[in-house]
């Protein structure tokens, strides 16, 4: 009953944490030696706030360094401002979006799953390939920072190695790739101390093939700015000078602030992906979050989706895990559980582009479709729905009983 995991982002310290919780023996590969990585997702959903009061580990969680995500907000002509969600409308206490940087939120997850005495973490060891025996997965080759090679064994192996997965590739499973419109490039502007006392939103900006969304955090402003994809070697030939122009022009209120931008190293490029694999499993590998579905960017979901699948899957596996290795049938049943919302989600991405970025980015368009705005405008119960949907997902999943423990 021992498990290797290889990936130390949110979905495989998750599952690790359940499946230790459960009494199986969990190994965890991280290939970096720290968790400190900038602009990776840190919107923590309301479906993983209530996940973290679930196995008791709600104050803990509510004490890490986080702040709340606004309402998002987009110009209209002839209107102004008009909300398009409304978050803090859900029912309490699970009516806000937590933004964390994604390295807390990995080193808390471990910090508790190491008080499990099943459960080992091995940093700066990175799954290299998949061990194969009697036509069967049983467990994966490691190579470590200081070059050591080795093998280890286990019963069943799981991919949350993301969208570049090396397991997938090992395992010769291809993804299907759905076309995204947009690249997105990430960087940070100061907060100034007069405007940390506002409510946190999220303010878009639109232009000529072009925009930008602001996300309040506690110290600066974290910006996206949006082009059509493969853009960024036009982008970096052009110099930071005209990208703070193109900035100050999407969003004029940090004109003032745009000059902290040193240079273009300080912009993080993103290769926006929308994909999914049509089988997520073979016998004795699984694969879950982006090594399975790599989300777009397009309402923040991806991390959240993620850990919505390891809790599937630590509550599918447990058991069968404890009697020995899981099924073919077994494995299948997480996919079977998680598809509906992963294709639901997907297939709204899909639309979201071609509403609102495609006509955007194209500049047949400046701002978001009039009758969309207008319905969210007069109807409340439509930015309620949105809210819901992209706090909770299409199907939300709840702790499994071997895993809930009482609020510390």
């Amino acid at each position: 009953m021992s498990v290797v995991i290889s990936g130390g982002g949110p979905a495989g310290m998750m599952l690790g944490l359940l499946l230790a919780r459960a009494g199986v023996e969990v190994t965890v590969l991280e290939k970096h030696g720290d968790f400190l990585r900038d602009f990776r997702g840190d919107t923590v959903h309301a479906s993983t706030v209530r996940l973290m009061d679930e196995l008791g580990l709600g104050r803990k969680f509510a004490a890490l360094p986080q702040s709340r995500l606004g309402n998002l907000v987009v110009p209209v002509p002839g209107v102004g401002q008009v909300p398009l969600s409304a978050y803090d409308r859900l029912p309490a206490p699970y009516n806000y979006i937590a933004m964390m940087p994604q390295w807390d939120l990995l080193n808390f997850l471990v910090e508790e799953a190491r008080q499990e005495p099943t459960f080992t973490l091995r940093m700066n060891t990175e799954a290299t390939g998949l061990i194969r025996e009697g036509g069967r997965v049983a467990g994966v080759r490691y190579r470590t920072r200081d070059g050591e090679q080795g093998e280890l064994r286990a019963d069943l192996t799981v991919g949350t190695d993301g969208r570049h997965s090396t397991l997938r590739k090992a395992a010769g499973l291809v993804a299907e790739e759905y076309p995204v419109p947009f690249d997105v490039w990430w960087f940070r502007l100061p907060r100034h101390a007069e405007e940390q006392a506002a409510p946190p939103s999220l303010i878009a900006g639109f232009g000529d093939g072009e925009l930008a969304l602001s996300i309040a955090r506690d110290s600066y402003f974290q910006i996206a700015y949006f082009k059509p994809k493969g853009s960024d070697p036009q982008l970096r030939a052009e110099g930071v000078e005209r990208f703070r122009e193109r900035i100050a022009r999407l969003l004029p209120q940090y004109a003032d602030r745009v000059d902290q931008l040193a240079g273009m190293d300080d912009v993080h490029m993103l290769d926006a992906r929308l994909n999914r694999l049509d089988r997520w499993y073979t016998d004795g590998l699984l694969l879950i979050g982006d090594a399975a579905h790599a989300m777009s960017p397009a309402g923040g979901v991806g991390i959240n989706l993620a850990i919505q699948d390891a809790v599937a899957a630590a509550t599918l596996l447990a058991e069968p895990l404890l009697r020995g290795r899981p099924t073919t049938a077994a494995l299948a049943r997480v996919q079977r559980r998680r598809q509906m919302p992963t294709v639901v989600i997907q297939r709204l991405q899909r639309v979201l582009h071609g509403v609102m970025f495609v006509p955007a980015l194209t500049g047949r368009r400046s701002g978001p479709p009039m009758g969309f705005a207008a319905l969210v405008r007069h109807v409340p119960a439509v930015r309620l729905g949105i809210s819901r949907l992209i706090a909770f997902g299409p199907r939300p999943e709840h702790a499994p009983d071997f895993a809930r423990r009482p609020m510390a």
